[in-house]
């Protein structure tokens, strides 16, 4: 499919509807090749995806199979009449298929932390207050799930002493910005306190981030704008455009390093390298974002990020339908999350 015509924010059309929905459900029926991310405790061979993972086994990874799943419903719910979409959800959203991933998550308190356990509370928040018969019955079924990821987390961040500051799974700005989006939208007001505090004693004081250190050659994430999306949800509008002043110094001129150029991928057969197609996607949804939240619509700042996330979209937008494996499991994600706006509904 030519993403060529794709814009934030506007609507699309049906065939583009249709060709990321399809791309999502083949790879969430797909078993292999996947990563499992568990631990080899003895000499049994270890279990099929699908035996470990009635829901989320398909997409090469956990994480990748959840947004996918996401990607459904935020299509369906956007777009509506998607039959086979709507059958697969069916299918797959059943109570007991989501208790079993619940057990197996409660069994296993570090499985996919924290970046699975976004996507998840991501998942269950596109669900939450939905008027719609078949999304009340599978947020009901996502419940398990989404609480035992909650008692992970507060039992987790507690002890998590420091930040994480990378550009892939473990980098921890992203998914505080999710869970808050997700504590927030269902009234979790401990959560949501919890998440705050965190950030603040994290992030409050930063100051001159190094824009010369990223990326780094497998980023699909921009820690220093994931930072800065984090702390717009958390500061009050004029106090966030200080903080950010603070933070990026050189924004208003357009003096950040490589953090405003979009980048390349050299090789889209190796898994590790096409990470960098979603990180152009995941800085565009970031600028957006922080553009949106500054206050005065005359800052020179948001024009920079404006313009930016418009070629960061562009540059992201064409690798999503490579035909390789090792970007088409999880980059339709990425490109709806940026393309429906999600981290500003």
């Amino acid at each position: 499919m030519s993403t060529s015509f794709l814009q934030i924010g506007q609507p699309l059309d049906e065939a583009q509807v249709a060709a990321f929905a399809n791309q999502a459900m083949v790879g969430i029926q797909r078993e292999f090749p996947y990563a499992p991310g568990l631990v080899v405790a003895n000499t049994d061979p270890p279990p099929l995806p699908r035996q470990l993972h009635p829901v989320f086994y398909g997409c090469f990874d956990w994480h990748s199979a959840v947004h996918s799943h996401w990607l459904l419903v935020r299509l369906l719910k956007l777009y509506g009449a998607e039959t086979a979409v709507r059958a697969l959800l069916n299918h797959q959203f059943t109570a007991p298929k989501l208790q079993a991933e619940a057990g197996y998550l409660a069994a296993r308190p570090s499985f996919e932390r924290m970046y699975g356990w976004a996507w998840t509370l991501r998942l269950a928040l596109e669900l939450h207050g939905w008027d719609d018969a078949d999304g009340q019955q599978w947020a009901a079924n996502m419940q398990p799930l989404a609480q035992i990821i909650v008692s992970h987390i507060h039992s987790y961040l507690p002890r998590l002493t420091w930040p994480i500051r990378c550009g892939f799974h473990p980098e921890s700005a992203f998914p505080l910005g999710q869970i808050l989006d997700y504590a927030r939208t269902v009234g979790d007001a401990a959560l949501a306190d919890l998440v705050v505090a965190k950030s603040l004693a994290f992030y409050a004081a930063d100051q001159a981030y190094p824009v010369a250190y990223e990326p780094s050659g497998h980023d699909f994430f921009s820690a220093g704008f994931n930072e800065a999306d984090l702390m717009r949800r958390i500061l009050p509008a004029n106090e966030f455009s200080t903080w950010l002043g603070r933070f990026l110094p050189g924004l208003a001129s357009g003096d950040c390093g490589n953090l405003l150029t979009p980048v390349t991928v050299s090789d889209i057969h190796d898994g590790a390298l096409v990470h960098l197609a979603g990180l152009n996607l995941s800085r565009a949804w970031a600028m957006h974002a922080i553009a949106h939240a500054l206050p005065n619509p005359n800052d020179p700042r948001r024009m920079v990020l404006q313009e930016s996330a418009g070629r960061h979209a562009e540059a992201g937008l064409g690798y999503v339908f490579s035909g390789d494996y090792m970007g088409d499991h999880w980059l339709a994600s990425f490109a709806i999350y940026l393309l429906t706006e999600a981290g500003l509904a």
